[in-house]
């Protein structure tokens, strides 16, 4: 970056608008170079989407012009490169039916509709500089192919939203729309809300994850903010409860940015980066969300700069499919090589002017930069703990599988492990995804396949009056042999021939960012205690082999990952696969395992930690007391704390 770093303003990143709009103006230029000769795609390098490269496209021409318009609302129309005008011809050639790159119909293709809502939404906030200066003729083609939305079935996820925003737009230059499509779309939207303000991308999943943020709370404000909708399609009612659970949900999501700037690794389309930006940009230009301008803007720019610093974009000015640098096996099957680019989304605070106080306020330190902290996510079935001695966040799940209870698929790796954090990720390919061991508790039938636990019941997530937080599932495990045509990766766990295994039961206790891990197998007859029982760590990658300790410890120049058998275990040792995470080259699980038939009343407790720094080379951690009954485990703590865990 050219600009310099303001410490007066920034003292905790140094960055200001000008190193925003530094890096957009590159990623733009780095994107003109991809131009199709008419202009109407985008054609980005690498590996294309299931839907073909007209669709890959039209992605990379919608989702940069994105960060285009948000670029010139912000200058008020001030466009020195002729970057709009660019753009004109584009939408000139894409909307042409006679033109070598007229673009696929939201009416033909699913993917169009998504990036419909992108054309639409930026031709509504440049609308002076762009809309209002085309022909007559492209404006009436721009209706024609934005208007076969209507009426147009739509998946019950944040989907609902592109249509809003295209029957919106429609709607303020006279074509074609329809009441009844935005009412039935705002009616699933309200399906999605769920307590604290967090919504589920999906009604009957529990499919939390940045879409919550970077879509669900995106939309609905700013087309109140964009379109004049409210008191005609949107009760001023119904934009408060917005607001207001924005709000709750910013409570939340701030707490969950490391201190370097890392969103949490976890969920579907990570390749969006930044997109997790969104929601503190949402807040900022539509003056909601309760937090100060000051703490949006760290967040904001915390995330942006965590990625600028790690080479995305990559030298070439471009994002690609993966996360700090390209790794393709990241993407989901409807990923193409212009995806990346609702990054985007994160930008938004380029539209507004130099002079918001979003821009002239003196940054305020995230949660975990001002002390440690204990939190507890109740929708989403989330134990978050924040050390400011390391700057880590770690999230305990015992509520999110991106599935409903009682299914029976496999296990997805960003969605159904037992913890996820700021500085991890799970092994996205090799053997661990058939056959989870990161954050994972299975049992392991004769052959070594390993269970899986998806389709859950959460049990309880609370914060106990000494601040230990504790959460509990619970629910029959399954061995899944996955069918070969299961269909593509969306993010949810596949399909296959179920084998039943015995119920299950986890619980955590974390205090200080360290998790005590019970495990009781219900109901086990002697077939069920005949079979091992495994229990697996944080997950931690590095270019170079993690080093092992003794017993189940891996240790990394950043990260120490261990699993300290408690009760009931009597192996330990560390699982070591390369190639399986974008963060490095070589991934290391620590575990701990029963070597014969389980215990007899089927309790089983181990202590898991990650941490880094100066710690990360010491000892381990001193481990707590465990006293045993039928249904309660009694933590003493070593800090003199004393916890009763239901179990």
């Amino acid at each position: 970056m050219t600009a310099p770093a303001d410490r007066a303003l920034s003292p905790h990143t140094g960055w200001t608008r000008a190193h925003w709009t530094g890096l957009a103006d590159r990623m733009l230029a780095a994107v003109d170079r991809h131009r199709s000769p008419l202009g109407a795609r985008v054609d980005l390098p690498g590996p294309p989407s299931r839907y073909g490269p007209a669709s890959d496209g039209l992605e990379g021409f919608a989702r940069s012009l994105l960060l285009a318009g948000f670029r010139i609302a912000g200058e008020r129309g001030a466009d020195p490169t002729g970057l709009l005008e660019r753009y004109a011809t584009g939408l000139a050639a894409g909307t042409d039916p006679a033109s070598p790159e007229a673009w696929p119909r939201p009416d033909e293709l699913g993917q169009a509709k998504v990036e419909a809502a992108s054309l639409a939404l930026i031709l509504q906030l440049t609308r002076p500089w762009l809309w209002d200066r085309l022909d007559d003729r492209v404006r009436q083609r721009t209706v024609d192919w934005l208007s076969t939305v209507v009426g147009q079935p739509y998946p019950p996820i944040n989907w609902v939203w592109f249509r809003i925003v295209v029957e919106s737009f429609l709607r303020e230059v006279g074509g074609p729309w329809s009441p009844t499509d935005i009412e039935a779309d705002l009616a699933v939207h309200a399906s999605l809300r769920r307590p604290g303000g967090w919504l589920s991308d999906g009604a009957d999943q529990r499919a939390y994850d940045h879409y919550t943020g970077w879509a669900l709370h995106l939309y609905p404000l700013l087309w109140t903010h964009a379109f004049p909708v409210t008191g005609t399609l949107c009760p001023p009612e119904l934009r408060r409860t917005w607001a207001e659970d924005l709000a709750r949900y910013l409570q939340d999501a701030v707490h969950l940015i490391g201190a370097d700037g890392s969103p949490l690794l976890q969920g579907r389309s990570l390749i969006y980066r930044f997109a997790a930006a969104a929601p503190f940009w949402t807040a900022a230009l539509t003056g909601t969300g309760g937090l100060p301008p000051g703490l949006l803007r760290r967040a904001a720019s915390g995330v942006l700069r965590h990625f600028a610093d790690h080479g995305a974009p990559d030298r070439a000015g471009l994002l690609t499919l993966g996360w700090h640098h390209a790794w393709p096996p990241m993407r989901q099957a409807y990923s193409g090589p212009g995806s990346p680019y609702w990054a985007a989304k994160g930008m938004l605070g380029l539209a507004l002017p130099a002079d918001h106080p979003v821009w002239t306020a003196t940054e305020r330190p995230l949660p975990v930069e001002e002390g440690d902290f204990a939190r507890v996510i109740e929708a989403p079935g989330w134990l978050v703990s924040g050390r400011r001695r390391d700057g880590l966040v770690t999230v305990v799940n015992h509520g999110t599988d991106h599935a409903a209870p009682g299914d029976t698929v496999t296990d997805a790796p960003l969605y159904a492990r037992l913890g996820y954090s700021t500085a991890t990720l799970p092994p996205l390919t090799g053997t661990s995804v058939e056959a989870p061991v990161d954050n994972a508790v299975v049992l392991l039938d004769g052959a070594g396949r390993a269970t899986h636990r998806t389709g859950f019941t959460t049990r309880y997530a609370r914060r106990e009056p000494d601040g230990v937080l504790l959460a509990a599932s619970a629910g029959p495990v399954h061995w899944v042999d996955p069918a070969p045509d299961a269909g593509p990766d969306h993010g949810s766990g596949r399909a296959g021939r179920i084998t039943r295994g015995p119920r299950l039961t986890v619980a955590s206790a974390l205090n200080g960012g360290v998790e005590v891990r019970l495990v009781r197998v219900e109901r086990a007859g002697p077939r069920a205690l005949a079979h091992r029982l495994r229990l697996g760590g944080w997950p931690v990658t590095a270019s170079d082999r993690p080093r092992t300790g003794p017993g189940a410890t891996a240790r990394t120049d950043r990260l120490r990952s261990s699993v300290h058998p408690l009760l009931g275990f009597d192996r330990t040792g560390v699982w070591l696969e390369p190639d399986v995470s974008p963060l490095g080259t070589w991934t290391a699980v620590p575990w701990v395992a029963t070597v014969g038939a389980l215990p007899a009343g089927g309790l089983l407790a181990a202590l898991t930690v990650l941490d880094r720094g100066p710690r990360s080379a010491g000892a381990p951690p001193e481990v707590p007391r465990l006293d045993v009954d039928d249904r309660t485990v009694v933590i003493d703590w070593p800090d003199g704390r004393r916890t009763e865990v239901p179990i």
